[in-house]
């Protein structure tokens, strides 16, 4: 980000009224809050969404799926802004036009921002009408003690958190236990047995956390009802031509050579687009053929 961010973006300080109204709730509240950007709209609420920072190709497809499926519902989605599933959260988030909220362990400036090499997120999210929320308003760099107190205003601002992936000893199970603490609802997304990303989040499932297995269950959690009938979920922004031809061409289940055809693409360029849209869950290959979720 530049000055000219800074400029249009400027740091502003919070009133208690101004708090998320969750966050003025929790007995440990920040006593200053700092914004830059905007919250969402009044009437949205707020999903935690947070995850291991050493994602996998399965934590990153259920991330963007879940909030695929959450579009043009009241829904903010709240993460850290961390590498792995916090990332991913956010830019699954603004992908689908859902408003976004980054709390940092840092202060907001660009200077002290953290992870630094997530500014072109930072500046994505502001950009598209979202904010960072910090404690600090001056100059801050994220400290170890730091990551706990950012874990509880994203649990604590949040109607619930929904977890994708954790360690046995992730830091994520934080914000899982904060949110209990809190009396908030907690999700977890199973993983396969015998895998250390999802060993946290299998054990939250067996302690009672909600298993989530498509979007609706996290509506009815947040106390949305489902539609009745499916809608045509938005499409990503940031799909290359090769990925809008397949997705275009996917009117019907078709087999690989079929879809190649009618995409009318080489099929070097279709297996690259194909091998994205399967990671990023916007198709499925079941018996030999593939459609679009």
């Amino acid at each position: 980000m530049n000055n000219n961010d800074a400029d249009e973006f400027p740091i502003r300080q919070l009133t208690l009224k101004e708090y998320p109204p969750l966050l003025r709730e929790i007995p440990d509240r920040p006593k200053t809050l700092f914004i830059r950007g905007e919250l969402p709209p009044a009437d949205y609420k707020y999903l935690c969404v947070v995850g291991s920072r050493a994602t996998s190709v399965y934590g990153r497809r259920v991330c963007q799926q879940l909030i695929a499926g959450l579009a043009g519902y009241p829904v903010a989605i709240v993460s850290g802004m961390a590498l792995g599933i916090d990332s991913e959260a956010h830019k699954a988030a603004m992908d689908v036009g859902l408003p976004t909220v980054a709390v940092l362990p840092s202060s907001c400036d660009d200077e002290s921002l953290y992870p630094a090499t997530n500014k072109g997120v930072a500046q994505r999210i502001l950009a598209q009408g979202g904010g960072l929320l910090s404690e600090y308003g001056e100059p801050h760099k994220a400290m170890i003690h730091d990551f706990p107190r950012r874990n509880r205003i994203s649990a604590g601002m949040s109607l619930a958190s929904l977890i994708i992936e954790a360690g046995e000893k992730s830091g994520t199970l934080i914000t899982a236990r904060l949110a209990l603490d809190y009396n908030r609802e907690v999700l977890a997304i199973p993983h396969e047995l015998g895998r250390e990303t999802g060993a946290g989040v299998n054990r939250l499932i067996r302690e009672g956390a909600t298993l989530v297995r498509s979007a609706d269950d996290i509506l009815q959690s947040l106390g949305i009802k489902p539609l009745d009938t499916p809608k045509q979920q938005p499409l990503p922004t940031d799909l290359s031509e090769p990925e809008m031809k397949v997705l275009h061409a996917l009117t019907e289940s078709l087999i690989r050579d079929e879809l190649i055809e009618q995409a009318e693409l080489s099929a070097q360029d279709a297996n690259i687009a194909l091998s994205s849209l399967l990671i990023r869950g916007l198709i499925v290959e079941r018996l030999g053929k593939i459609e679009r979720v």
